[in-house]
């Protein structure tokens, strides 16, 4: 009898039972040290100038919320199927056509890493420029993030997770962030707080925008969450700690963005607001350091999703090559040109919007070889993206991405297949065990 000498899909098939070892605290160490970051605070530093703080604040949390449980469905998703992002896509849209949108999240996850390696270079080089006087340090300390994010993807994944995230890199950013909200915490002590709660904003944001503002950053991160929450021993664990642990660090992270943006001159960058601060340089310095989690996190699920289309090579093999990528477009890219990555974002928020109406009520969610292609589900993503750039053209105030990820989740909701009967042999076995 013939054997089959084609290398193992790991990241098509279900992860084994032996290999599920993250309980729902260390998916809240996780995704509160993911949720961490300077882009969230600097995000939050615009909500300033256009909305006032009372409807910021407001904004952030129901935000926050809505979407670290958009966050924590998938993860439960993932859980209960044990498939990736990749085995997710091609349980909703069939195993032919889900190349498609794996190969783009290959490419969205490439430019989130640049992005990562770009904000790690710059935080650096500005500590180093205020510390010790050195300028141009901006080629150094790009070949330093990216060599040590090519050592990190060298080791295993589930290691990294639970000792270093849970036990050395959590505590450190929680102390970082609690000293900063202090220090500007005590500047707003010294100024007018009541000025602070009666600000208002200009007018050029609205509320629903202001929500799908703060929706964005977790929406941004739905094709990874089922990379780690497949790992998870419980399906609740996985919802639970997932919601609960980037819930607070994205309320904490903009809401810090808020406060330094009130308190500080008009015109300052954060970066340059935070090395201001006593103690400033220190904690900085410890946000780049989770600010590694973040790029290796985007390499780690691009490196999963790269191994479900061409699986002779492991997901190691391509974390490093992704790595080395990275660290090269870095050098080469200015700040700008990253922005035609970031715009494929915009993609994932109907695709997720599909597949969550699909296999996020209950329905079986595997890879299917015989359903080559589902076209319904195809048509609701791609009529999804032209309603999401519809929306931030001609209808801003209303926001893009919630609209369209409810319409999207709606209307695939209303067009799944109806599952298969279980057999008649599984009926009975399921009344013999109660």
């Amino acid at each position: 009898m013939p054997t089959s000498t084609s290398p193992a899909n790991a990241a098509l098939a279900p992860v084994p039972a032996e290999q599920r070892v993250f309980g729902w605290n260390t998916h809240a160490a996780l995704w509160f040290s993911l949720g961490v970051g300077l882009l969230v605070m600097q995000v939050g530093a615009y909500l300033v100038p256009a909305v006032g703080t009372r409807e910021a604040a407001a904004a952030i949390l129901a935000g926050s919320a809505l979407g670290a449980a958009l966050l924590g469905w998938t993860a439960r998703i993932a859980c209960t199927s044990g498939l990736s992002s990749a085995g997710l896509m091609h349980a909703a849209y069939g195993s032919a056509f889900a190349r498609l949108p794996v190969v783009l999240n290959i490419v969205q996850l490439v430019g989130w890493t640049t992005f990562e390696i770009v904000v790690m270079r710059d935080g650096t080089a500005a500590i180093a420029q205020r510390a010790f006087g050195l300028g141009g340090a901006t080629v150094a300390a790009t070949l330093l993030w990216g060599a040590v994010l090519v050592a990190l993807l060298g080791g295993s994944m589930l290691g990294l997770v639970r000792r270093f995230v849970g036990r050395f890199g959590l505590p450190l950013v929680v102390v970082s962030l609690a000293w900063l909200s202090w220090q500007f915490a005590q500047v707003l002590a010294q100024q007018d707080g009541g000025a602070f709660w009666r600000h208002g904003g200009d007018g050029s944001m609205g509320m629903l925008s202001a929500i799908d503002l703060v929706v964005a950053m977790p929406v941004s991160w739905l094709p990874l969450v089922a990379d780690y929450a497949r790992h998870g021993r419980s399906a609740r664990g996985a919802f639970g700690g997932t919601w609960l642990g980037y819930l607070v660090a994205n309320v904490w992270c903009y809401g810090l963005g808020v406060l330094v943006a009130s308190v500080s001159a008009p015109g300052t960058e954060l970066v340059a607001a935070l090395l201001l601060a006593q103690g400033g340089l220190v904690a900085l310095g410890l946000i780049l350091i989770d600010e590694l989690d973040n790029a290796y996190g985007d390499v780690y699920s691009g490196s999963v999703s790269a191994h479900s289309l061409l699986p002779r090579w492991s997901v190691r093999r391509w974390g490093l090559l992704l790595a080395v990528l990275c660290t090269g477009l870095a050098l080469a890219l200015p700040m700008h040109s990253l922005e035609p990555f970031l715009l494929l974002s915009s993609v994932f928020v109907p695709l997720y919007g599909v597949i969550l109406g699909r296999l996020g009520a209950g329905a079986a969610a595997a890879p299917s070889a015989e359903r080559r292609t589902d076209w319904r589900a195809a048509a609701l993503w791609i009529g999804g993206i032209a309603l999401y750039h519809a929306l931030a053209r001609w209808a801003p105030g209303w926001g893009a991405a919630l609209p369209t990820l409810a319409v999207t989740f709606v209307l695939a909701r209303a067009t799944r297949r109806a599952p298969s009967p279980p057999p008649l042999s599984a009926v009975a076995a399921a009344r013999a065990h109660g």
